[in-house]
Parts: structure tokens; sequence; C-alpha cells
């Protein structure tokens, strides 16, 4: 059982603590728990009152080629919609995305970026995948796109709909980082149980540690123990590590809630 420091330093926060020993109460015996009941209460805080930002964990660069090279402009976005709140997000011609939200063969049902695809930007511009990039290995390393500069929020194209909505951060603006991201110790079987080789069972991938990921600079100089909710990715806290140099990130919990179903069952 981890420590309390250890689930302080997670981003555990003491209201989903509280939340969990109410929901599982005061048995006379021994009993188990579902950590996933646990993972639900500290989703449910988060949820509540994590900021949103955008964060790129493995960089895909895309050139807007109809956008000008010198222009810089800032867009609105929403810090959290259970509390309001706004920030400035940087937008220019050179951005970076997901890798998995490109696929070259990507099959009928997948409704990010595809050759020829389209896409919207999240607070930002609908765009266009015109050439794929690639290096001597075969591997994409570069999108060239082209954005309708009518569709974002006010523009004349600005209601037109698209399947799919992404996030990125803009190139010259983003805030390199380290994201940790923690996974169970021991891995189980199908019914949850562990196996007799207790060495056997420990998850050789239960961290995994990104070194290049990409914020946007609004979180710029924040302390250690504030959580961020990273849009379509997960909750996430600062960690002790961070300087004023370099932003550590570890990864609370992620975004879906698989308690939250069996309960509603």
């Amino acid at each position: 059982m981890p420590t309390i420091s250890g689930l302080r330093r997670r981003g555990f926060t003491p209201a989903s603590l509280r939340k969990f020993c109410e929901e599982i109460g005061v048995a006379k015996g021994n009993s188990l728990v579902d950590v996933a009941m646990l993972e639900s209460c500290v989703r449910a805080d988060l949820n509540e009152n994590a900021d949103r930002i955008m964060a790129v964990l493995r960089p895909l660069k895309v050139v807007i080629t109809n956008y000008p090279e010198d222009k810089e402009e800032w867009l609105l976005g929403d810090n959290n919609p259970m509390h309001g709140g706004h920030r400035f997000i940087p937008f220019s011609r050179e951005i970076y995305i997901e890798q998995e939200d490109f696929m070259e063969d990507a099959p009928k049902k997948f409704f990010r970026l595809k050759p020829g695809g389209e896409v919207r930007l999240k607070h930002a511009y609908i765009i266009k995948c015109e050439e794929v990039i690639k290096d001597e290995q075969g591997s994409v390393v570069e999108l060239r796109c082209t954005a309708d500069l009518d569709s974002k929020t006010g523009g004349a194209t600005a209601g037109r709909k698209v399947k799919g909505t992404i996030h990125w951060v803009a190139a010259k603006t983003a805030l390199p980082a380290e994201v940790r991201l923690y996974d169970y110790l021991l891995e189980t079987d199908e019914n949850g149980n562990l196996p007799d080789d207790f060495i056997g069972a420990l998850n050789k991938n239960s961290l995994e540690v990104i070194d290049n990921a990409l914020v946007e600079p609004s979180v710029k100089l924040q302390a250690a123990g504030k959580h961020y909710q990273f849009l379509r990715t997960g909750y996430f806290v600062i960690d002790p590590d961070t300087t004023p140099d370099k932003l550590v990130f570890n990864r609370v919990v992620g975004l879906r809630d698989s308690w939250a179903k069996e309960k509603n069952k």
C-alpha cells in the first residue's frame, strides 16, 4: 500500500481520499476493494477542480502552409467548464499534434487527421492534411496542412461540421516537459487475482517516462502539487522535481472511469 506522501506525490487529493473512505465504510473483517473505486474518487474531484490545458506527449510537427509565417495570435480557451474561467493560448504557423492523431492508412471510422482529411484544432481552426513528409526510414516526421481561416470561433465557417477535434501546441511557445506515466505495479489475471509468483507478477511497464513532451505556456512557473487535465489524455500533477527550467508531471489517473460504469449497472 502506498504511503500518504506517496499518494500525495502521485496527485491523489485529500478530498478524493475522504470520499474513498466514505464509500468503503468500516468493516469488522479484512476485505479487498477494487482500486478502480479509488481512481473514480480522484477522477471526480479533479474533473471538477483541475484546469484544462493542452499537452502533446508524442509530438508530430504540422506546418499550416496558408497561415502567415510571421503571424502569432492568442486564442481563448476555457479553464474548466465546471467553474468557468479562461486563458489565452498562442497559435502560429507551426504546431505539434499527437502522433496517434494521424494515420496514413486510416480505417473508415478514424475521425482524426489523415491524408486529404479534415479535423478541427481545439479552440482554433479546421485544417486539412495535404502532404505527408517522411524521413529516410519511411517514418512520418511532418504534415503539411491548410487551414480554413474562417473556421475559428466567430468566423464565417465556424459552424462547419467535421467529425474530429484534436489538441495541439504551438511550436514557438510550447514548453518542454518530462511526463511520468504510472501504471499498476502488479499484473493480475482476468479475474483480478495475483499469481503465486509475486515477483513474476511485477509489471515491467509500471512506469514510462516521456522526455520530450510539450505543454502550452500557461503552466510556466507553476509550483509542485498543481493539478491539470491534459485534454483527451488524463489528469496530471506537477512533481516536486520540477524546476523553473524543467517541468515534470506525474499522471494521476486516466479519463476513463470503469468503476462508475460498474456502479451504474
